[in-house]
């Protein structure tokens, strides 16, 4: 082996480490696949080794690792050696082969070379023979252009001649074909202008061109001329209709701007009588007759085009250049007087003014295909317009569109101004309407007549003002529609909806009695006394008042939803720079604010019917109750104001499903935490100390039956049972039960107080300090012993909360009873967040207050603990050889593990 890696090394096989780029690795792996890890770039000998034999038990087979790794390197020496016996040969072949390709080559190029001067020799004998071809086509190409030159020169020549002589006589009709063949071999000759003859002859075409430019104009003026003699100024007879259509041909192979200055004075000749019988001092010029201007157009385009209509060619759109030039003066006409009148522009006569004008470009958008203006009129279009023009007038693309109308855009204020005012005489039109009662039966709807009414006429005025612009008056009508949205919401929806008057306002109104007529003294003060008696009784709606608020509730959500496609509609017809300025979330937000409201009245409403039999349940004495019957009567009380109250706001909100549920959610919400408050001061304990179990069993019956009625209360006192939301259901029984369980918890004795302690913290596992000593103050314990009590709680719910309610419980007291863990457990404190402010919010229920808890959800606040846990390193006295150190902190761990698990 050593031998020929030596004869390898001298032959300059190992000589040199050959480098392969990038790429051609790639190609190489992707040709020759392989797995192993020694023909990999980045091959690190260690690495393989410490791979193969990662330990010293790996060791025991290093023996067979290298008889392998040996048989491999033999195989790879024979497959070498092989390979080098065969490549022995090769260079012989390839010489042998390469030889014959030079011999190959030297034949081929020297065929080539032979080929090449066969070519070169051929070429200049077809070059002799083609030498007086050349010559005489040549000389054919130069006679051509010679003859052909002297024939467009008498041509020229002779058409000048004659041209002048037709020009003399007014032959118009014979002057149009040799005049466009002298401008066309005039074109010809500019090629030759150095030459002074032709120079002299194309002088004289302008000329000729000029003098035929100013004598047609001259003849039109004359022959439309206000003489209407039969000859000119200079005796010579008029040009017949004939004479005068075969000029204007003549025209049309003039330059441009001939035909363009006599159109522009023919145009202005034919308006001559508009413009001073529409003067700005005629009384016929202002808006209110403005309808005659266009008739007059009509008038004399007919006349025209009867009388002159075969004179001008078709292309030259005279008709329509006519009215482009009709509809700038008017434009400009109108524009000036109404900015010196605009004191006299009322929106009637706007409008009047705008409708005729629009009318009268859509009937030009008709006759005409606006080429003049700029518009191409496609094949496309004319098709529809054939095809479609009898069925939809509005469809076809109006073409003279603000052409005339523009004049009109500066003065649009006054139509929104106009708006604005319609707009409050419709809003006072609907306040008078609140104020009379509201027959649901006749209007078969919950909904105000009037929100409709008001949406029907924003649509009217949006596509009204679509047609007179969609710009920077769209934007204005938007801002006038926000203003009365927020002006019907308050001015209507919430004018209308019935308030409950509390103590403050009923005193005022009573004395107000007193100071608004002295002179009826007596009957004054006898009314301040009436209501001052009545100020202790609950403030209840009316049938008809609960309907009244139902009927806002369903007019502001129709309102909700038609804001946002009122709002759609606008930024879809409005221009694009105002699109983003167009935002009505506030106004939304306005009938978001009276639905609330609404909902909050509702619920105000059915607690104020329940507060009586609340205040009969807290005067009951629980503790004298001999016997367990049915319901209590402030049960049935209840109940009744269940189904005289909830079936007429289900009826009346059929339409508004959603907020009747948010209207049950609500209630249930704040009605039963009033209900827990309440059931905290009825009195359970006999005078001997003991509980009246009795007493207890009842109210728990009677706490049963609220339950029932409370998930019954969505379809109570329907014909359909329907099934309640799952939400409301959850949170009815949820805090219902916890209602249930107080009153257990109040039937359990108190001794023993470990007893009382578990059960109180399994009935009840949130509850806080201030609700246990509510329950306490229910069972008449004494002060003393309630701090007692107290404190066997919170160490029995810290050592609860310690051991996360874990259900082995014996192996948590014996974790907590190791002596191995008494002395570090010092370092565990555990305190209890007693919050006041929780205290207050659980005792400021019972104060009557109901404001806050009307439109804030109560919920029972959990107890919270927080752990301040010491640095777990176990007894200071440990064994030496530190299994009992270690025995220890998995202890200490493990609790800590738990405590974890406990806290949020």
């Amino acid at each position: 082996m050593e031998q020929e890696q030596d004869s390898r090394k001298s032959n300059g096989y190992m000589s040199s480490k050959i480098h392969f780029s990038k790429e051609v690795k790639n190609a190489i792996d992707k040709v020759l696949k392989s797995d192993d890890p020694m023909d990999s770039t980045d091959f690190n000998t260690v690495d393989y080794i410490n791979q193969l034999f990662p330990n010293e038990q790996s060791l025991v087979g290093i023996d067979d690792t290298i008889q392998r790794m040996q048989c491999e390197v033999t195989l790879i020496d024979e497959n070498i050696r092989s390979v080098v016996r065969g490549q022995t040969n090769t260079g012989q072949d390839g010489q042998m082969a390469l030889n014959e390709a030079q011999k190959v080559i030297t034949s081929l190029y020297e065929h080539i070379l032979d080929v090449k001067s066969r070519a070169e020799r051929t070429e200049e004998m077809v070059k002799e023979i083609t030498r007086d071809i050349k010559q005489l086509d040549c000389a054919k190409r130069n006679l051509t252009s010679a003859i052909t030159a002297l024939k467009r020169l008498h041509m020229l020549v002779g058409g000048i001649e004659s041209l002048n002589m037709f020009i003399e006589k007014r032959s118009y009709g014979e002057i149009l074909n040799p005049l466009q063949a002298i401008s066309e071999v005039n074109q010809h000759f500019q090629q030759y202008s150095e030459i002074d003859e032709i120079k002299n002859l194309s002088q004289n075409v302008e000329k000729i061109q000029i003098k035929l430019a100013k004598q047609i104009s001259e003849d039109f003026k004359d022959a439309f001329s206000a003489k209407l003699n039969s000859k000119d100024s200079n005796g010579q007879s008029r040009l017949s209709l004939n004479q005068l259509s075969e000029a204007c041909k003549v025209i049309s192979v003039l330059e441009p701007r001939v035909k363009k200055d006599l159109l522009k004075w023919f145009i202005a000749q034919q308006l001559e009588e508009y413009v001073q019988l529409f003067h700005e001092n005629q009384d016929i010029a202002w808006l209110d007759k403005i309808d005659k201007r266009y008739a007059w157009l009509k008038r004399h385009l007919l006349d025209f085009e009867d009388k002159f209509g075969d004179v001008f060619p078709l292309d030259w759109e005279v008709s329509e250049r006519i009215t482009v030039e009709f509809c700038r003066l008017t434009r400009q006409q109108l524009s000036q007087i109404m900015a010196k009148r605009v004191s006299e522009i009322d929106v009637r006569l706007l409008l009047f003014a705008i409708n005729k004008t629009q009318a009268f470009e859509q009937l030009l958008s008709k006759r005409f295909t606006g080429v003049t203006l700029g518009f191409a009129i496609t094949d496309k279009t004319a098709s529809y317009t054939e095809n479609n023009a009898d069925l939809n007038n509005t469809a076809l693309p109006c073409v003279f569109q603000d052409q005339i109308g523009s004049c009109f855009k500066s003065h649009l204020g006054i139509y929104i101004k106009s708006i604005d005012r319609n707009l409050t005489e419709l809003m006072e039109k609907f306040v008078e309407q609140t104020k009379e009662p509201f027959k649901i039966a006749e209007a078969k709807t919950t909904v105000y007549p009037s929100s409709a009414d008001l949406f029907v006429f924003y649509k009217k005025c949006m596509v009204q003002c679509n047609q007179l612009s969609n710009d920077q008056p769209m934007y204005d009508l938007a801002l006038v529609f926000k203003k009365y949205l927020r002006e019907y919401a308050v001015k209507v929806l919430e004018f209308s909806t019935p308030k409950i008057l509390t103590n403050s306002t009923s005193i005022g109104k009573s004395m107000s009695l007193l100071t608004r007529d002295m002179q009826n003294l007596s009957s004054a003060a006898g009314q301040v006394f009436q209501n001052l008696l009545k100020e202790g009784d609950t403030q209840r709606f009316s049938k008809d008042e609960l309907i009244r608020i139902c009927c806002v509730l369903t007019t502001a959500e129709y309102c909700l939803e038609t804001v946002q496609q009122l709002e759609d509609k606008l930024k879809e017809k409005v221009t694009l720079a105002y699109v983003n300025k167009i935002d009505m979330s506030e106004e939304k937000d306005v009938f978001h604010r009276i639905i609330s409201s609404c909902i909050q009245l509702l619920v105000q409403d059915l607690e104020a019917g329940c507060e009586a039999s609340l205040q009969a349940m807290s005067k009951i004495q629980w503790q004298s109750i001999s016997n367990v019957g049915d319901q209590s009567a402030f049960i049935s009380t209840i109940c009744s104001n269940f189904k005289h109250t909830v079936p007429v706001i289900r009826d009346t909100l059929a339409t508004s499903r959603k907020y009747f549920t948010q209207f049950c959610h609500k209630f249930v919400n704040t009605f039963i935490p009033k209900f827990i408050n309440v059931l905290y001061k009825c009195k359970l304990t006999l005078s001997d100390g003991s509980n009246n179990v009795l007493g207890c069993e009842q109210l728990l019956l009677d706490t049963h039956s609220l339950k029932t009625a409370l998930l019954d209360l969505p379809s109570i006192g329907s014909s359909v049972n329907r099934k309640a939301p799952t939400s409301f259901t959850k949170v009815v029984i949820k805090d219902m039960t916890r209602a249930e369980m107080i009153i257990k918890v109040v039937m359990t004795p108190v001794q023993p107080p470990a007893h009382f302690t578990q059960q109180v913290l399994k009935l009840l596992p949130d509850i806080t300090i201030s609700e246990y000593q509510k329950i306490l103050d229910m069972k008449a314990v004494k002060r003393v012993d309630q701090l007692q009590l107290i404190d066997l709680f919170k160490h029995t719910a810290s050592t609860a909360a310690i051991a996360g309610l874990s259900d082995d419980v014996e192996s948590v007291q014996e974790l907590l009873t190791s002596p191995n863990v008494s002395e570090s457990s010092s370092n565990i404190e555990v305190t209890l967040n007693l919050s006041s402010e929780s205290s207050d919010v659980t005792s400021g229920n019972s104060n009557g207050n109901q404001s806050t808890a009307s439109t804030v959800p109560i919920s029972t606040p959990k107890r919270n603990f927080i752990f301040s846990v010491g640095n777990f390193t176990g007894s200071s006295n440990s064994n030496t050889d530190g299994s009992s150190s270690m025995n220890d902190r998995g202890r200490i761990r493990k609790l800590e593990n738990l405590i974890k698990k406990r806290l949020p």
